[in-house]
């Protein structure tokens, strides 16, 4: 996946977000972000691979924003690996 892909899969996985208040709320106090912050990461590619970061904590958020947005689940992971960072082992 180009970078490009990932990033507007990660404005999507935003979107979805947005749109559960619950679960905005979870985003933004485990980032210590607010509104402000979402508006001037839109286009920062490390805050979205942040999004998507926070996505896969969760299978059932996965399951979903998927099912939502109408996309296979291994998108974000996908995705994720094609945002700074991405390709860095992770041991865990």
């Amino acid at each position: 996946m180009k970078q490009e892909d990932a990033e507007a899969l990660s404005k999507d996985v935003l979107l979805w977000l947005a749109a559960h208040d619950d679960l905005l709320l979870v985003f933004l106090n485990s980032t210590g972000g607010d509104a402000e912050s979402i508006r001037n990461g839109v286009n920062d590619p490390f805050f979205l691979a942040a999004v998507l970061d926070f996505l896969m904590m969760d299978d059932a958020w996965v399951v979903a924003c998927c099912d939502a947005i109408g996309m296979p689940y291994d998108r974000p992971a996908r995705a994720r690996a094609a945002l700074p960072g991405g390709a860095e082992t992770h041991w865990t």
